[in-house]
């Protein structure tokens, strides 16, 4: 089998952070959330991965390279506009040539991983196989409706009025049938091929789509408070260790992970939570479900239910930072400067409060 991961998009739901990133590399727990889809795959046991990219390809690529750091072989395949799951699966021919595929979603994590989907998949006579979950909001997602005895009579994209609050998960597994499919369907009303038209060509047409019902967590992260969310989840599975330094007059309560080269300097931290590497926290509290990235400064302040992007600092706050995703190289700090007011630099889709 072969992997197949989907990188595109300009991640508009995450702005400003999306402005200058791809939102596939926010970290949740620190760890780029493509990282974590890539790592699943491997542990799936397949090692050729193919990775759609768009405008934020260049981006993709430095970070990623390769492959070779997770023991996988990558290739990028370029899309020149996000026109629907389908149309990246079609354009993907080439290097997927008839082999069987899981395709997953770069922005999406789920607990548990896929090895025993693959491993099922891989082991049977299915064409498809797709991952579906209950959601309070499935007016949101592709929606799938199943029979009394569990089989798939209809999905439909984005509907107004939801039949079932069974949604895609983003995680897809499909044989060469899948080409037929994406050539027979036509465009959406939103000018999109949609994965869940081709699925529903496949049931149409007599083939083996199996759904598979996911009982854990599944948290697709294209907003702040999903990647807060996540980052919840994941910290919360983790397990404590310490690589850097902890002085004597700090208190450091629950599962925390202090990364090689952190530095906690007279602080109190509070699980579950992970300070990345060369980061020094001085006099401060960080709370739980809260995730410092490399390279920061958080001083005489108080974070918590955060996540802190690299190079950024956090000093000499009146008040907690809290339900905040903070982008990289930000500084965010007291003015001494007289009158006392608010001085801010803000991009656009920037969302402020203030004391």
């Amino acid at each position: 089998m072969k992997g197949l991961i989907l990188s595109g998009g300009k991640g508009t739901r995450l702005r400003p952070i999306t402005y200058t990133s791809a939102k596939q590399l926010v970290p949740v727990a620190n760890k780029p959330v493509l990282f974590r889809v890539i790592e699943s795959i491997r542990d799936a046991g397949i090692d050729e991965i193919g990775i759609v990219i768009g405008d934020t390809g260049p981006e993709v690529r430095a970070a990623v390279g390769d492959g070779r750091r997770w023991g996988v072989r990558i290739t990028y395949i370029p899309q020149d506009s996000p026109a629907g799951l389908a149309h990246a699966v079609k354009i993907s021919r080439d290097f997927l040539g008839d082999d069987r595929f899981v395709m997953f979603l770069g922005d999406n994590c789920i607990q548990g991983g896929i090895s025993p989907l693959i491993e099922e998949f891989g082991a049977s006579d299915r064409n498809a196989q797709i991952v579906l979950t209950q959601v309070p909001n499935p007016q949101a997602y592709g929606v799938v409706e199943l029979d009394t005895q569990g089989r798939i009579l209809k999905l439909t994209e984005k509907p107004r009025e939801p039949k079932s609050n069974l949604a895609l998960v983003g995680i897809y597994m499909f044989d060469s049938s899948i080409w037929q499919a994406v050539e027979a369907i036509k465009p959406s009303w939103r000018g999109e091929l949609e994965i869940t038209d081709a699925i529903q060509w496949l049931v149409e047409h007599g083939m083996k789509v199996f759904p598979y019902i996911h009982e854990g967590w599944w948290i697709d992260t294209g907003k702040k408070d999903d990647m807060l969310e996540a980052n919840r989840l994941v910290l919360d599975e983790l397990q404590p260790r310490n690589s850097g330094y902890i002085d004597r007059d700090t208190q450091v309560i629950g599962k925390v992970i202090i990364e090689a080269g952190a530095e906690i300097i007279n602080s109190t931290i509070r699980g579950p939570a992970i300070i990345g590497e060369h980061t020094r926290v001085v006099n401060s509290y960080v709370g739980p479900f809260t995730s410092i990235y490399h390279h920061c400064v958080i001083e005489n302040s108080e974070v918590e239910h955060s996540i802190v992007l690299e190079h950024s600092t956090v000093r000499n706050l009146p008040g907690r930072l809290e339900d905040s995703l903070v982008g990289r190289y930000v500084d965010i700090s007291q003015s001494p400067i007289k009158p006392k007011a608010y001085r801010l630099v803000l991009g656009d889709h920037s969302t402020v409060g203030v004391l």
